[in-house]
């Protein structure tokens, strides 16, 4: 015997297509600050991992060897992009800028250095004035908000 209530009966259903396409990864919070001119948003810097660099070319490799000593010339052009915020420490690593209004049930003290949960293909939107690149997952009931944490995975990490 099925039930049919008003929850169910109310709910939007996705596809496995529609949740397929969900790029979900692990993402460490390295920054958190709160977002002026609200009581509720709080801005991340949160890290994937090392960043994908687009090459030009076949990037084909040549190396001569003498003594014990190598020396390896590629041939094609890659383009490092500007590190995050101008930020040497993110040089090379895919950082992203997420805005959460999470600020009721956290400090930023207490985020930095989460491994948390990231839509990363969310369509970027201005939330006051402040580009969001995602959205940190979590889990609410009436009294309580926590992000989804994960402990064993590594930045970057594919959820699905």
């Amino acid at each position: 015997l099925q039930t049919w209530n008003s929850y169910t009966r109310d709910m939007k259903y996705v596809t496995y297509e529609q949740f397929k396409d969900m790029d979900m990864r692990v993402g460490l919070i390295r920054f958190v600050e709160p977002v002026e001119g609200t009581d509720k948003l709080l801005r991340f810097e949160i890290d994937f991992g090392e960043q994908e660099i687009d090459c030009e070319g076949n990037c084909t490799k040549e190396c001569s060897c003498e003594d014990g000593t190598c020396v390896c010339v590629h041939d094609c052009i890659c383009e490092i992009p500007e590190p995050f915020s101008g930020k040497e420490e993110y040089a090379g690593r895919d950082i992203r800028q997420i805005v959460s209004g999470i600020s009721k049930y956290y400090t930023p003290e207490e985020l930095v250095g989460k491994k948390v949960v990231v839509v990363k293909n969310l369509k970027p939107v201005k939330l006051r004035g402040v580009l969001s690149e995602g959205m940190i997952l979590a889990g609410k009931n009436k009294k309580h908000l926590e992000v989804l944490e994960v402990d064993a995975l590594k930045k970057g990490d594919k959820i699905s």
